[in-house]
């Protein structure tokens, strides 16, 4: 078998979810347990955890997918405008039919005038959008071109410690160098420059690094990073010349009113033509966070620039090697890009529903903040963005000591027993990278607020017994 494939580990669906599994099965068996459910909080699954789909979105993409209901009286006018749009640009008017690998022309360009206006006017060609399946699709797809070498040539990868495990898992999987930069806990998970520098330049040791990947609002941290931050890291791959991969999913959940999100591109352009002809840099949104939550359709875009012509042509034979991303995902796609405006028939509901998750998520956010605080031996930082707590957990030396007798990480003992004990599922801090002697959990904030309040509860009072009895 494949070493590289052994090698790859991906926890947000590892050990954790597979005894959650076992255990929901001994639940249906009728065993007897101190708990009447599982609660996966290990994944950022809205849908999963209750939350409604947006109307205009799903009545778009069920309408090209049948479009017999084009004539029904059921659906608004401009939903229907949106289907017939999207099919006429599909083969044989189907979502049925393989699209172009860069994905349907008319959505590539309802999201390259998405970036404008997200943007400020900062212009965007459809011909550097590419449509993916899910952002993950697309990450792995530009990993894939980048990585080369061998030995001390061999291309190294900077990722953020903690990272989303998407990113070590691939780079594994490629045989790629995986190069370390910590967040600074103890400053709200700020991404130093310094900490770059230092990073690359060890790094230079062993490999050649070569691409900087930076997530934005952070996961699992959750932090939304300053324009001056992301002016400083342009800076900083500028002069070391490392392809920037900014992975932006969440640029929608963002939460404290003194907080906003700056994409990597508009920044970029910004700085003037020094920085905008010559970084080269690849963004990726998603259909599967947002207020959206439509994880489920695996829509996506990257939008990638200053790409070498020869470059981009091997890019694009790539993409074509899969053929094309799922169409109904890409329709999901063309509606978060191209939402009810104002005057339209579905924009207050469209816009009432948006709101209505987004703030609920900001309660969710400081509720989860708060009550973290609240517990001995937990300490939480503010929740700027994205989807998930990552709260650091004090682990007794004897909790420790017991951990290393079962060959397990602190951490993972720690989330093993709370899912035992509670029938709550989070991942282990160990899962995402932590600086040594540090312990985490990652636990999204998507309960309903009802449920979240349960199960911080539960977590408070498992964790004040894990410290009474490994004290």
């Amino acid at each position: 078998m494949n070493p590289l494939v052994k090698a790859v580990e991906y926890a947000v669906r590892g050990p954790i979810l597979l005894k959650a599994g076992e255990i929901e099965m001994e639940l249906q068996r009728g065993i007897k347990k101190p708990f009447t459910e599982v609660i996966k909080a290990n994944i950022g699954d809205a849908h999963a955890m209750g939350q409604q789909p947006i109307t205009f979105l799903r009545q778009v993409v069920a309408l090209c997918t049948y479009p017999n209901l084009l004539d029904s009286p059921s659906f608004p006018e401009d939903a229907k405008n949106r289907a017939r749009r999207i099919l006429k640009a599909c083969g044989g008017n189907s979502l049925g039919a393989y699209s172009a690998s860069q994905g349907v022309n008319c959505i590539r360009e309802d999201v390259a005038a998405y970036i404008e206006r997200r943007d400020g006017g900062v212009p965007a060609d459809p011909d550097n959008i590419y449509l993916t399946t899910g952002a993950s699709d697309g990450i792995s797809t530009i990993l894939k071109i980048l990585v080369s070498g061998g030995g001390k040539s061999r291309t190294g990868v900077l990722i953020p410690i903690p990272q989303y495990p998407l990113y070590s898992a691939v780079i594994s999987e490629l045989d790629a160098i995986q190069v370390n930069y910590y967040l600074d806990e103890e400053n709200y998970w700020a991404l130093d420059v310094n900490e770059l520098r230092r990073a690359v330049t060890e790094a230079k040791e062993y490999c050649n690094p070569k691409v900087l990947c930076i997530i934005n609002p952070g996961n699992p941290t959750g932090q939304v990073q300053s324009r001056k931050c992301i002016e400083e890291v342009i800076h900083f791959a500028w002069e070391e010349k490392l392809f920037l991969l900014a992975d932006e999913v969440y640029q929608d959940n963002v939460y404290p009113k003194d907080c906003q999100f700056h994409s990597f591109k508009k920044v970029l352009y910004e700085m003037g033509p020094e920085y905008s002809s010559n970084v080269e840099l690849a963004s990726f949104h998603s259909t599967s966070k947002g207020y959206m939550g439509e994880c489920g359709y695996r829509g996506g875009y990257m939008e990638v620039i200053n790409l070498h012509p020869e470059i981009k042509g091997q890019l694009v034979k790539m993409l074509s090697v899969r053929l094309c991303p799922p169409v109904s995902g890409q329709a999901a796609m063309d509606i978060v890009v191209n939402p009810p405006v104002p005057g339209e028939e579905s924009f207050e509901q469209f816009n009432r529903e948006k709101e209505f998750v987004l703030s609920n998520l900001a309660k969710k956010a400081k509720l989860t903040e708060d009550l973290f605080n609240q517990v001995p031996g937990i300490h939480c930082n503010p929740l700027q963005g994205a989807m998930y707590a990552f709260p650091r957990i004090f682990i007794p030396t004897k909790a420790i000591e017991t951990a290393k007798a079962h060959k397990m990480a602190p951490d993972m003992f720690y989330c093993m027993k709370l899912l035992e004990e509670t029938g709550i599922c989070v991942v282990p801090g160990s899962g995402f990278g932590q600086r040594e002697g540090t312990y985490h959990l990652r636990m999204t904030i998507l309960p309903p607020v009802e449920k979240l309040k349960i199960v911080l509860e539960k977590v408070k009072d498992f964790h004040i017994k894990f410290l009474e009895k490994y004290a």
